[in-house]
């Protein structure tokens, strides 16, 4: 087969890529990377000189393709199955990734300026930044819970680019900064994708690395 992700399994922008894969029913090659080692490291740097995964690497086009959202369009591109993760409808298209920058910016990477400052020695915390992170989870949860008060997914009846970037975003955000009871819909949101074939699968294939997600101090 001629694609190959490198990724990792515990890694929240990896699932995002992987959601889509699996939507798609595309074959490929599963190449987990440790970043601690300096082999595999350099290996990734030399596909993509940022050294960030996922990278999906297609032998047969000679592309190397970074960043999750472009690899989901490229995915759509040439590998898409029954339904597109990007709506061909220009005005919708343009909402969907909107609401996919939405989960990136807004919740996503939040997200990971809590969990990331739990791995940081005692001296080197961050509790300022981790305290505006915290403040931004929230009130993305409150346009979340009022965006999904009718229910579906994040832009409506079909399952887009957009749901693939709000799992990996909500189901750290939730470990990071829990939902409150005043989530209701956002937390069925959350119940609704776990329940989706191709999110339950990442999720039982992360189970094993879950020891390593640190919990707060």
């Amino acid at each position: 087969m001629s694609l190959t992700l490198h990724f990792h399994p515990l890694s929240s922008f990896c699932w995002k890529a992987l959601i889509a894969l699996y939507e798609h029913g595309v074959e490929f090659t599963a190449k987990s990377v440790d970043l601690g080692n300096p082999e595999e490291r350099a290996a990734l740097l030399k596909l993509w000189g940022i050294g960030k995964f996922p990278v999906l690497q297609d032998d047969a086009r000679q592309a190397i393709v970074p960043e999750t959202s472009v690899i989901i369009e490229y995915l759509d591109q040439h590998f898409a199955g029954p339904a597109r993760m990007i709506p061909a409808a220009p005005e919708l298209a343009l909402q969907t990734r909107l609401r996919d920058r939405f989960y990136d910016l807004y919740v996503h990477l939040p997200m990971q300026k809590v969990i990331g400052d739990r791995l940081r020695p005692g001296d080197k915390k961050d509790p300022y930044g981790v305290a505006e992170a915290r403040a931004q989870l929230r009130t993305s949860y409150g346009m979340i819970e009022q965006q999904m008060a009718s229910g579906g997914w994040a832009m409506g009846d079909a399952f887009s680019l957009a749901d693939c970037s709000a799992f990996p975003a909500l189901y750290y955000g939730n470990v990071a900064e829990p939902f409150g009871d005043d989530h209701k819909h956002l937390k069925a949101y959350l119940e609704r994708l776990k329940a989706r074939p191709s999110i339950a699968r990442v999720v039982k294939e992360a189970e094993p690395y879950f020891h390593m997600v640190p919990k707060e101090n």
